[in-house]
């Protein structure tokens, strides 16, 4: 099912009262409900972004956060990570309960926390800056950061991230450590958890408050061109979707002489303001045309009108003449225009890109003359790049990216959703284009492309087959009658095995890989050569991961080549 086809019909309208989220009921179940750890969908998994689960399903309770939080202090101690930890969290439900668990349990073992002055929400890019920022010049007592959130996931959703010192997301060999000892705490009924009482918490010597906002918003200048932004008088406006970053912008604004405009400051943990996404779901995804309906509606009364999800690390932008990007579009024109006015990056700073993200930014990394870094799903893969500014831009097709100070030094590590919104106000008030204009002017220089994702319902035992794909499950030499050029179980950017695969020609692609947060799997799919040939890869990708899935058991057993 995609957001294309088959789309559910409360899909773009908003929800009644009674299909809200039942927010008595989430928050007494993640106190009273306690995970069995002999169940797989009831123990501590770190996928790409973190632990993500519901208390109503038992999978992100009180038990996980503690477990996990332990695990991550016993991690700490093992690396010797000795400096503060900078914690964050969205505006979900289940953020401050668990933000609370967490608090009890770091206080408990010592660990010199810093929570947001005034209990304000913290984005996810406000997290990484924190820690960086913290970090520069230093080789010991060295930051690092929790990030609660589940990003743009539904109401009744839950997350937990580590970022380490780096600032980004944790790599698979830490994530793999923290949950190991998360579930091992599990299944001794937390023996070895050290916890204090909140109130306690609160109190303790080890509690500190941190500016995350201001420090944020007085470093943008480093990272945008506001100046450029601000003489051009652009009429901007953006709608934050109850996330957290609420009460930035309107800082932003005000800092800057921007004549922005904040359409709403309202923060409402069922979301009852936000359109159904097209599988009848509220998720804040500022790149679903059904989710972003309010935001579309803006088009007219905005230059630029923009969003960003719950935890403010992705990205939606919509023009009077394009309406809403696909992030794709938006990631190949900001790609151009970045690597186009900042002068300073480093002369071999390369494009990072995922390899379910549009081939066209291949086609603009190749007319600039700058190397193609393409990794596995993931912002993980970004990090070292971006730490040392071999990489200029990291983005992905789901709407997350992050870029270089102007000076070519480090500003995120995680994905940023504010900077990319900025960044359309600062091309269109330099080239005189607003993004969607630029798109079209991309795409008459370099070819058009159509990209498609299918979405289907996946057992966890059909995501584990679907991880091992292998190019051997391959016999065609031909791919939408086109010759095949590449059949990839591996990255070429880094080497990194992809969790499932890629085959491409010379004017399309096609991906398969299972999700990392919700049980579906996913087929990501582009042509240059019209919706006709495009409907035909997807067909043809289809007929393979139904293969895949009839026959798990083999798909498991054969051997892996790139």
């Amino acid at each position: 099912m995609s957001a294309a086809e088959n789309v559910n019909p409360r899909a773009g309208r908003l929800l009644a009262p009674s299909e809200l989220v039942d927010l008595p009921k989430l928050i007494t179940s993640y106190y009273a409900e306690l995970p069995d750890p002999a169940i797989p969908s009831q123990r501590v998994a770190f996928g790409t972004s973190g632990h993500r689960g519901s208390s109503l399903q038992a999978s992100f309770n009180e038990q996980h956060i503690v477990a996990i939080t332990q695990a991550i202090c016993l991690y700490r101690k093992a690396q010797g990570i000795d400096g503060p930890l900078f914690l964050g969290m969205d505006t979900h439900a289940l953020s401050l309960p668990a933000l609370t668990s967490a608090l009890e349990v770091l206080a408990a073992n010592g660990v010199e926390t810093m929570l947001s002055e005034g209990d304000d929400y913290t984005p996810t890019p406000a997290v990484s800056h924190a820690i960086l920022t913290y970090n520069r010049g230093r080789t010991s007592g060295l930051a690092d950061g929790i990030l609660i959130t589940p990003s743009h996931n539904p109401p009744q959703d839950g997350g937990f991230k580590y970022n380490p010192p780096h600032g980004g997301p944790a790599d698979a060999d830490v994530t793999g450590w923290i949950e190991a000892k998360a579930n091992a705490l599990l299944e001794a009924k937390l023996a070895g958890v050290n916890k204090v009482p909140y109130r306690s918490a609160l109190r303790a010597a080890t509690t500190h408050r941190h500016d995350y906002r201001g420090t944020y918003i007085r470093d943008l200048a480093n990272v945008i061109d506001m100046a450029v932004i601000r003489d051009s008088k652009l009429e901007l406006g953006v709608d934050p979707l109850g996330g957290a970053g609420v009460h930035y912008w309107a800082e932003i604004a005000e800092r800057y002489a921007l004549n922005l405009t904040v359409v709403s400051e309202l923060v409402d943990p069922t979301f009852r303001f936000m359109t159904a996404d097209w599988d009848g779901q509220i998720r804040m995804d500022p790149s679903s045309p059904y989710a972003m309906k309010g935001l579309i509606a803006l088009k007219d009364r905005f230059q630029i009108a923009f969003a960003c999800d719950t935890d403010h690390d992705r990205h939606g932008i919509v023009t009077r003449g394009a309406g809403l990007l696909p992030p794709n579009h938006y990631l190949s024109v900001a790609v151009d225009y970045l690597f186009r006015h900042r002068p300073h990056w480093r002369a071999d700073a390369a494009v990072g890109k995922t390899l379910v993200s549009s081939q066209l930014i291949d086609r603009v990394a190749a007319r600039l003359g700058r190397r193609l870094h393409e990794v596995p799903v993931g912002f993980k893969w970004f990090v070292d790049g971006l730490l040392d500014g071999s990489l200029g831009f990291g983005g992905e097709e789901s709407a997350g990216a992050s870029f270089l100070r102007t000076d070519g030094s480090v500003w995120t590590t995680d994905k940023d959703g504010m900077i990319p919104a900025l960044l359309s106000a600062e091309m269109t008030a330099r080239v005189g284009r607003d993004p969607g204009e630029s798109y079209r002017q991309l795409v008459k220089e370099l070819g058009e492309p159509v990209y498609d994702r299918i979405d289907a319902p996946a057992t966890p035992a059909q995501k584990n087959a679907l991880k091992r794909l292998s190019p051997q499950q391959i016999h065609s030499t031909e791919l939408a009658g086109e010759k095949i050029a590449a059949i990839l179980s591996h990255a070429p950017g880094n080497g990194a095995a992809i969790g499932g695969l890629k085959v491409a020609t010379e004017n399309g692609w096609f991906a398969a890989r299972p999700s990392g947060t919700e049980n579906i799997y996913k087929i990501y799919a582009e042509s240059f050569r019209g919706a006709e040939h495009l409907r035909r890869i997807l067909d043809e990708a289809q007929s393979i991961v139904t293969a895949a899935l009839a026959e798990p058991a083999r798909s498991q057993s054969l051997p892996t080549r790139t």
